[in-house]
């Protein structure tokens, strides 16, 4: 691996992180053991289709030597079934360097799945990068589930691009992991194109979730939705920074940003840091964050009503969560993420 050096909690793009505590020198080349269904029937195709230079050191790791898989869809082709990416990591010490890349074709339609899972006695650091391109009435739907064991490092990038008309859709549900960051970029440079992110992150113990979020607007009539929703509980740390950015030509553009965390314990903590970066006035633009204990008239009106405390606290928790869980793409999946949910809220006092 190239000599490299990484960043510092000096950089705002790093502030409130764990990286000071990541010795690179602890790991060795390695892979994940990736399985793909699903995806009979769709063309292979290549990287570099949206990120086209390296945001940062862990993304040039990543470009090294990374483990690919590419899927191109059909001109005007509607995918019959959803693709699901595994990656599971089965060794300690290891760099994992998965990188998934998501080329839809003009007026085409793809859902894909991707996992990332790992036992919690593993201990290993996995740097995935996820590439889409939605070419003009493209539509993709992706979804990331971090199933990771809780030694495990995650550093993840998503770019993905959207051109004319096109329709991108990014949810992440983050639930593993010791320290798991990931930067979700999405560009629209053609008319018409619009992208939603979404993500249910929470953290207990001593988990870090961290999310550093750009929608970007580089064409007019553009809209982008954002909403991320997080819990921490016991010693449990989250961070979001997100930046809207619209340039100067991408006017009567839309552009929504949300953030609402809660927090169990008090000894958990959550950052929430939005931002926007305007640079023409006819759009339309707004950006929220909240970070707070459960309400406490919603607990009283429970429990008034016979609700024991621990059950009134898991359902506010469900109803915090539920409007992200309805947005997600319909999977078997759910019912793990329902399951993950109530494992996290049991698992201590």
């Amino acid at each position: 691996m190239t000599a490299l050096t990484l960043p510092t909690i000096d950089e705002e793009i790093w502030r409130y992180s764990r990286i000071n505590e990541l010795d690179l020198l602890r790991y060795r080349d390695g892979k994940a053991e990736t399985v793909v269904t699903g995806a009979d029937g769709i063309q292979k195709g290549a990287p570099g289709i949206a990120m086209m230079s390296d945001p940062d050191v862990f993304a040039t790791i990543n470009g090294e030597s990374p483990q690919v898989t590419a899927l191109t869809t059909p001109i005007g082709g509607a995918h019959p079934t959803m693709v699901t990416v595994t990656h599971r990591i089965t060794e300690s010490g290891v760099i994992a360097r998965p990188r998934l890349v998501i080329d839809a074709a003009e007026n085409s339609e793809i859902v894909v799945v991707e996992r990332f899972i790992s036992d919690d006695d593993i201990d290993s650091l996995v740097l995935p990068v996820l590439e889409v391109h939605a070419a003009q009435a493209a539509r993709v739907t992706y979804l990331v589930v971090n199933e990771l064991g809780l030694k495990t490092w995650q550093i993840g990038h998503q770019m993905a691009v959207g051109e004319r008309d096109s329709t991108v859709r990014l949810f992440t549900v983050a639930l593993g992991g010791d320290y798991a960051r990931m930067r979700a970029e999405v560009r629209l440079v053609g008319q018409g194109a619009s992208a939603e992110q979404t993500a249910l992150y929470f953290a207990d113990g001593n988990q870090m979730h961290d999310f550093r979020t750009l929608q970007v607007h580089e064409a007019p009539r553009t809209h982008s939705d954002l909403l991320f929703k997080g819990a921490v509980k016991d010693t449990a740390k989250s961070v979001y920074t997100g930046l809207i950015r619209i340039a100067e030509n991408a006017g009567k553009s839309e552009a929504f940003q949300t953030n609402r965390n809660l927090t169990l314990s008090s000894g958990a903590w959550a950052e929430s840091v939005p931002n926007l970066e305007i640079e023409t006035n006819d759009v339309k633009c707004s950006h929220a964050s909240t970070v707070g204990p459960i309400d406490d008239e919603q607990r009283f009106y429970l429990e008034s009503r016979g609700v024991p405390p621990e059950v009134a606290e898991r359902l506010v928790v469900f109803g915090f969560f539920e409007d992200v869980i309805a947005r997600l793409p319909e999977s078997a999946l759910l019912a793990d993420v329902r399951k993950g949910v109530i494992e996290k809220l049991g698992v201590r006092a």
